[in-house]
């Protein structure tokens, strides 16, 4: 009774932090509107203190829905957020970029992440995530409603996205059956010692060719939209390579840190990455995910889950409508 309380207790603090973050940020950006102060408070420093809310409050829900911060960012902030695509889709590499570099040499000194996974797929998924970034960034210039495509692209992707997260069931620890000649050329396997089992346990990979061709397309969508990837390495490395859950997890943390990195580059040096932007959002996301870490050790993930996904389905549909709005199709 005494834990259904607690659990209770978390899940109301969690919505009451959400519910202030909002209409803090809210409060803020009507300040002079309202009247409620004397003072004129700068436009540039309400959006910032907005953003930083607002990436606070998904900091939060990441770690609590397994789901990533990078998706929910760029998904929900482009669909109510004022700024250009590029600069959230800029901004929400950083967000995932942020996550993966104070993750991986964590995951890399426990010996969990796994560098005989990551060189052949980071090999394709750099350059795929990298050519993602290019055309997302042509596609949204070159055209006259180019934003616009990239409203109902990633509309349409996030919808295919929900599709697979209620499919996909991970396995804590695969069984191998089929051996893969590719992997095992390059002595694709590894050990961990696991404390809740107390001993060693040891894995190897296999369907490294079909992964390698998953990972080209997941690079070039992360790139793309910005969406990070994490929502469809774990899956890969689980379910088609055979990997460990923990492995996976690890593993893909170090993999976004390498592909990130480099599609980043191609929005920084298109000037779409805004320190004014990315400031409050590195900030938000790194104080959020401190607090909805230690709140997932101790409530349930997958009420949080369902939450993240009904956010993640209505992001898609306004972008959706937003894009054929913008582009005359539809009348609203």
């Amino acid at each position: 009774m005494e834990t259904k309380l607690t659990e209770i207790n978390l899940k109301t603090s969690l919505i009451v932090v959400m519910i202030l973050s909002i209409s803090l940020g809210i409060l803020v950006i009507l300040w002079e509107n309202l009247g409620m102060g004397t003072t004129s408070m700068p436009l540039w420093v309400k959006w910032v203190i907005l953003l930083f809310l607002f990436a606070f409050a998904i900091g939060i829900i990441g770690p609590l829905s397994g789901v990533g911060g990078g998706v929910i960012f760029v998904g929900l902030g482009m669909a109510v957020l004022p700024f250009h695509v590029d600069f959230m889709r800029g901004a929400g590499l950083v967000a995932a970029l942020t996550t993966s570099l104070n993750s991986a040499p964590y995951f890399t000194k426990k010996g969990l992440a796994n560098m005989r996974v990551v060189a052949p797929l980071v090999a394709v998924s750099t350059v795929f995530s990298v050519f993602g970034g290019v055309v997302g960034l042509w596609v949204s210039n070159a055209f006259p409603e180019g934003s616009y495509y990239v409203k109902i692209s990633l509309g349409v992707v996030l919808l295919i996205l929900l599709a697979a997260l209620a499919r996909s069931k991970n396995v804590e620890y695969p069984q191998v059956k089929k051996n893969d000649k590719l992997a095992e050329l390059l002595e694709i396997r590894g050990m961990w010692y696991e404390p809740t089992l107390n001993k060693l346990v040891d894995y190897k990979a296999t369907n490294l060719p079909l992964a390698m061709i998953a990972f080209s397309g997941v690079g070039f969508i992360a790139g793309m939209f910005g969406l990070g990837a994490g929502w469809a390495n774990v899956p890969i490395l689980n379910l088609i390579m055979g990997i460990p859950l923990k492995v996976s997890v690890a593993t893909s943390m170090l993999i976004l840190a390498i592909n990130d990195s480099a599609s980043l580059w191609v929005y920084v040096s298109h000037g779409a990455v805004l320190p004014i932007i990315i400031v409050p959002v590195i900030m938000g996301i790194g104080v959020g995910s401190r607090i909805g870490s230690r709140l997932a050790a101790r409530t349930r993930p997958k009420i949080i889950k369902r939450i993240v996904i009904a956010l993640i389905a209505l992001s898609g549909v306004v972008n959706i409508i937003q894009g054929l709005v913008g582009m005359g199709v539809l009348n609203l």
